[in-house]
C-alpha cells in the first residue's frame, strides 16, 4: 500500500471526511505516513481486533478487500455500515479486512496545534549513538544533516530502532528539567539534544532553531517499554508527555553546547 495507491487516495478522502480538513498527500506508504501526521495533531489510529464484527455508534475506518484490491471506507453505526465508500465496494461484495478507531493520544490535550509559547532556552547536552541500543556518547558539537539526523548518530546512518520512512525520526530533544525530575542522565534518556529553559511541547508543528540549524517539531517523543527495557522499569508513567520532542532537520549546520533554542522568528 504505497502513497500513490488506490487505498492511499481513498484513505486521504476518508480522513478528510472524519477530520473536516484535507490531509496532505502521503510522502511514503500511506498508513505509516498518516499515523505520523495524525500524531502531530494528538490523534492516533487504534487497531480494531475483529473489524469484520465491530460495531460502533460513530465513524471508524476500514480497509476492505474487493475484487480489484484494497480500498478505504468510513464505517458508522451499531451495527455498522458504509458511511463513505468512495469506490462503491460494498455494492460489489467487499469484505472488511482491518479497522481503526480515530482517537486522541491524550484526552486532556486539544487536537489542534498548541498555542502555548515555547520561550527560549539553550543546549546543555548533545548525544549520539552509532547503532540501535548502543550506548549514547556525549559530544561537544554535532553536524546536523538535513533529511537525515546528526552525523555519527544511528538515525543519520539509518540503523536506529525506528529507522525507516517517516517524519520525526531525524532528531530528538528533551528538557533537562524533566530528566532531573525522574533522576535520568542525558545518556540514559537516549535523546540527541538536552535543553534547558524552553518548553519543547509547544514546538510541535512549529519551526524552531538550534543555533544556526532550522528544524520542525513533529510530535512528542513519548516514553515506551523500549526505554524502560534499556534503562530501568518505572519510567513510563512519570515521563508521559514529558519525554521530549521528535523533530526533523530542515537546514544543516553545527549544533554546539550552549546554542540557543527558540521558535523560528517567522513561524
Amino acid at each position: 500500500m504505497t502513497g500513490g495507491s488506490t487505498f492511499a487516495r481513498e484513505l486521504r478522502m476518508c480522513l478528510e471526511e472524519m477530520l473536516d480538513t484535507l490531509p496532505p498527500e502521503p510522502e511514503y506508504d500511506a498508513l505509516p505516513f498518516y499515523r505520523h501526521w495524525l500524531a502531530e495533531r494528538n490523534l492516533g489510529l487504534v487497531p480494531i481486533a475483529d473489524a469484520a464484527r465491530f460495531d460502533w455508534p460513530g465513524r471508524w475506518l476500514a480497509r476492505v478487500r474487493a475484487t480489484d484490491g484494497d480500498h478505504a471506507v468510513v464505517m458508522f453505526g451499531s451495527p455498522s455500515g458504509p458511511f463513505l465508500d468512495p469506490a462503491g465496494t460494498f455494492a460489489r461484495g467487499a469484505t472488511i479486512e482491518e479497522g481503526w478507531l480515530l482517537a486522541p493520544l491524550d484526552l486532556a490535550r486539544p487536537t489542534a496545534l498548541p498555542s502555548a509559547e515555547a520561550g527560549s532556552g539553550s543546549v546543555v547536552g548533545i548525544f549520539v549513538a552509532p547503532a540501535a541500543e548502543a550506548p549514547m556518547t556525549h559530544v561537544l558539537r554535532a553536524t546536523a544533516l538535513p533529511g537525515r539526523g546528526l552525523e555519527g548518530d544511528r538515525y543519520a546512518a539509518g540503523s536506529g530502532t525506528f529507522s525507516g520512512p517517516g517524519r520525526g525520526y531525524e532528531l530528538t530533544l528533551v528538557e533537562v528539567e524533566a530528566l532531573d525530575a525522574v533522576g535520568l542522565t542525558g545518556e540514559e534518556a537516549r535523546r540527541n539534544v538536552v535543553t534547558r529553559g524552553v518548553a519543547l511541547n509547544a514546538l510541535v508543528g512549529r519551526r524552531f532553531r538550534i543555533g544556526p540549524v532550522e528544524c520542525v517539531g513533529r510530535r512528542l517523543a513519548e516514553p515506551c517499554a523500549h526505554l524502560e527495557r534499556l534503562v530501568r522499569p518505572g519510567l513510563l508513567r512519570p515521563l508521559v508527555h514529558r519525554a521530549g520532542l521528535r523533530a526533523d532537520i530542515l537546514s544543516g549546520g553545527t549544533i554546539e553546547l550552549g546554542a540557543a533554542v527558540a521558535a523560528a522568528a517567522d513561524d
